[in-house]
């Protein structure tokens, strides 16, 4: 896997990997960016939270679970001092459906964690992770209720 990053004036970057795909990389104007593009530090995150999203969703359609609507937020707070590197996270998937079995939304978690996300494996190594679950029930029409929710007790991370 390769990655490069193309300077394009001041803090922005074109960055592009084998894919093919180009994101663009800036800065905060009040650190001399013009607010163009995505941070680094937040496509690690955002890496994070499609890294595991891929790994549970396809699980549960493997379980046959009617998934309607699917999340996953990352709060992932930073050091305050240089290099402000991550400190924590706490991932929260969010399922949204009919009949969903919470055993199969725990074990596509647990299999996502210790088994297929190397994003969640790797950076678990350097932080501690609290992952996080709700599962919501469709209702007639848009609406949706909380069935249950909890916290994965499995491994560390």
């Amino acid at each position: 896997m390769n990655a490069n990053v193309i300077w394009k004036g001041n803090l922005a970057f074109a960055g592009e990997t084998d894919s093919g795909f180009s994101i663009p990389l800036d800065a905060d104007a009040a650190v001399g960016g013009a607010d163009g593009g995505a941070r680094p530090m937040e496509l690690i995150i955002l890496g994070l939270a499609g890294c595991t999203a891929m790994d549970v969703i396809s699980i549960l359609g493997k379980k046959c679970q009617e998934v309607t609507r699917f999340e996953v937020h990352v709060d992932a707070p930073r050091a305050e001092q240089h290099p402000k590197v991550f400190t924590s996270a706490v991932i929260k998937y969010v399922v949204s459906g009919r009949n969903i079995d919470e055993a199969s939304v725990l074990r596509a978690i647990e299999l996502s964690a210790t088994r297929y996300c190397p994003a969640q494996a790797m950076l678990g190594k350097v932080f501690p992770m609290e992952l996080h679950y709700e599962i919501y029930e469709d209702e007639e029409g848009e609406g949706k209720h909380l069935v249950t929710q909890g916290i994965w007790q499995g491994l560390p991370v």
